[in-house]
């Protein structure tokens, strides 16, 4: 893209150079606005070739945090609740 936009503003450079209607004269302060035309152009032509893409954000990833947990596990336990022997689960951690 940058290319294409340099040969556009080398094109319009030159025709402009080829074909100027007339001699330049300095009568009444006119190549003074010739002279700031040419600047004001100039600075936007480059300002529009001379722009780049901002850079993308830069994102830093938080640093890893291990946390070891316990290992728990669940086991049939056996009781008597009076009547008789009753299986119950109970989560065993440690």
């Amino acid at each position: 893209m940058r290319n294409i936009a340099s040969a556009v503003g080398v094109v319009a450079v030159a025709a402009a150079t080829f074909l100027s209607p007339g001699p330049a004269t300095a009568e009444n302060g006119q190549i003074a606005a010739g002279v700031v035309g040419g600047l004001i152009g100039g600075a936007l032509l480059g300002g529009a070739l001379a722009s780049r893409p901002a850079p993308p954000p830069v994102y830093y990833a938080p640093a890893p945090v291990y946390v070891e947990e316990p290992v728990c596990r669940f086991v049939r336990e056996r009781y008597w609740d009076g009547f008789g022997w009753v299986y119950r689960r109970v989560e065993v951690c440690g």
